[in-house]
């Protein structure tokens, strides 16, 4: 089995993600713009500075929750001192089937952050559970899956849903929360 060192070399900065988005690049970009941190979490991501963590983002330029939580995540990571390394889900199936979400689906983005020995030390992905209740919320509004407006009614729910992503620091701000609680956790652990 490949580590995550090897996945972590195998994948691309930020930038270059960035740079060969040929979708939701502009909601991502706008995000990262008007995203700050509080001092608080500054303080609370700097604790993890030492910590040689790095991490590896399975995601993709399609997908709704990558245009929230990479700039929200990776701005976080800077914080901490977490180097990241991107790679496209489809082009690496064999690490996803590893981190399916509840053991079935290959949601994402997902961020495996892992220590100075190649261990994995947290899992995040793909959303917050603030968006997760959100997402629920609308797709119960939908009509039957075999209703003729089926279809474009879902296309309309996401949407909206992605310019409500780009635009609702509420969801942001579930994003970093869920991130700092799963920290914590992993800091607590480090400590045992």
């Amino acid at each position: 089995m490949k580590t995550l060192p090897y996945w972590f070399e195998k994948g691309m900065t930020k930038e270059a993600y960035i740079e060969n988005m040929t979708t939701n690049q502009e909601e991502l970009l706008s995000i990262e713009q008007n995203y700050t941190l509080s001092e608080a979490e500054v303080s609370e991501l700097a604790l993890l500075s030492t910590k040689k963590i790095k991490g590896v983002v399975l995601t993709a330029d399609w997908c709704g929750d990558a245009l929230l939580c990479v700039p929200v995540i990776s701005k976080m990571a800077e914080a901490a001192n977490i180097e990241l390394s991107y790679l496209i889900r489809d082009e690496n199936l064999e690490l996803m089937d590893r981190y399916l979400t509840n053991g079935t689906a290959r949601a994402i983005p997902k961020f495996i952050f892992f220590d100075e020995h190649g261990e994995e030390w947290a899992v995040w992905g793909p959303r917050s559970a603030a968006v997760q209740e959100h997402i629920m919320a609308e797709r119960a509004k939908l009509p039957h899956s075999e209703d003729p407006d089926f279809a474009s009614a879902q296309q309309v729910m996401y949407q909206n849903f992605r310019q409500r992503l780009s635009t609702d620091r509420e969801l942001w701000q579930s994003v970093t929360d869920s991130v700092l609680t799963l920290f914590k956790q992993a800091r607590k652990k480090d400590l045992r």
